[in-house]
């Protein structure tokens, strides 16, 4: 096997485009800029309301609740939420001092704690965002309690909590949320906050699955690929990882493209498995964007490019990539 990277997991991965705009996307999206489209208004709409702030609050958290439990891709999802801000010709800065001093419920914490972990109309803060989860997440506010998994299994020291994780992740499952039980799945995969058992990660993957969420799709993937609580059939994996690309799962592209490098269910095809990469690294897959490097690095089927090579390592090892720190210091010390 190369230095690819599998990147069979994304519980933060959505966006709320539509399945035929969403294929549409990836099929072009070496020809377009994923730039974020920030409202270019000066002004708040004369027929918004202060008190209709509040509907158009429930409508943004919904539209993330709903890409959150498809699995979708959270680039993507930002750009969404950009877009219906836009629509409503709402300043970013004035919905923000809005929802600063309009604490009334979950939603308006949740979605505060929204724009301080993306930057939308402040400066970008992770710990204030999870604080707010947190606050969100003890009014029984479910879209907070599942960023608050993500934070659990893949924040830093001071915020990682498998016990929450787990228990979250279960709660969240028995009200049969597609996101909840991927996460539970994922859970008993890799053994978060309770003992591995791989049967029950391949049954509640598959129900994730069934239930259309996008990383409970690639997931399956995984499993039939490794024979995680299931016979091993590469041709499967392959056939579900296509599936969850095709909705726009950066794990599904990125493992797609591992597929045509490593000729995994279909025959070798390194110009695909570039280009798939390099999809993925833009919708900010670190495990893409650690292969794409490697790619560049070798010249595994493209110029080799030194440069690139590094590049896109340092926006792997940014995600806290452990080899792509080591492959970064190793190059820039040559």
């Amino acid at each position: 096997m190369s230095n690819t990277k599998l990147n069979f997991n994304n519980i933060d991965n959505f966006n709320l485009l539509n399945i035929n705009k969403l294929s549409q996307i990836i099929r072009n999206f070496d020809k377009i800029s994923i730039k974020e489209i920030e409202p270019m208004t000066r002004f708040v709409n004369k027929n918004i309301f202060e008190e209709d702030l509040s509907i158009v609050v429930d409508e943004l958290v919904n539209l993330i609740f709903k890409g959150l439990n498809k699995g979708k891709n959270g680039k993507l999802l930002k750009l969404q939420v950009l877009n219906c801000i836009n629509n409503y010709k709402i300043v970013l800065q004035e919905i923000y001092n809005w929802l600063l001093n309009n604490q009334n419920d979950s939603n308006s914490t949740y979605l505060l704690g929204y724009f301080s972990c993306h930057g939308i109309g402040t400066d970008s803060n992770n710990q204030k965002a999870i604080e707010l989860y947190q606050k969100a997440a003890e009014l029984k506010n479910s879209i907070a309690q599942f960023n608050l998994i993500n934070v659990y299994i893949f924040g830093d020291g001071v915020n990682k909590n498998y016990d929450s994780a787990f228990k979250l992740s279960k709660q969240l499952a028995e009200q049969e949320y597609a996101y909840g039980i991927n996460s539970l799945g994922y859970c008993y995969d890799k053994g978060i906050g309770t003992e591995i058992n791989e049967q029950k990660a391949f049954e509640l993957y598959q129900k994730a699955a069934e239930l259309g969420n996008f990383s409970g799709i690639n997931n399956l993937g995984w499993c039939y690929n490794e024979g995680i609580g299931t016979d091993i059939n590469k041709q499967k994996a392959f056939e579900l990882y296509q599936k969850a690309a095709e909705l726009g799962s950066s794990s599904g592209i990125s493992n797609l493209g591992w597929c045509y490098d490593e000729g995994i269910g279909t025959n070798v095809d390194k110009q695909k498995a570039f280009e798939l990469y390099q999809k993925a690294a833009n919708l900010e897959s670190g495990a893409a964007q650690y292969s794409l490097a490697c790619m560049y690095e070798i010249g595994d089927g493209i110029e080799k490019d030194i440069s690139q090579a590094i590049y896109w390592y340092k926006k792997s090892a940014e995600q806290g990539d452990e080899d792509a720190q080591n492959k970064l210091e190793e190059l820039n010390h040559e």
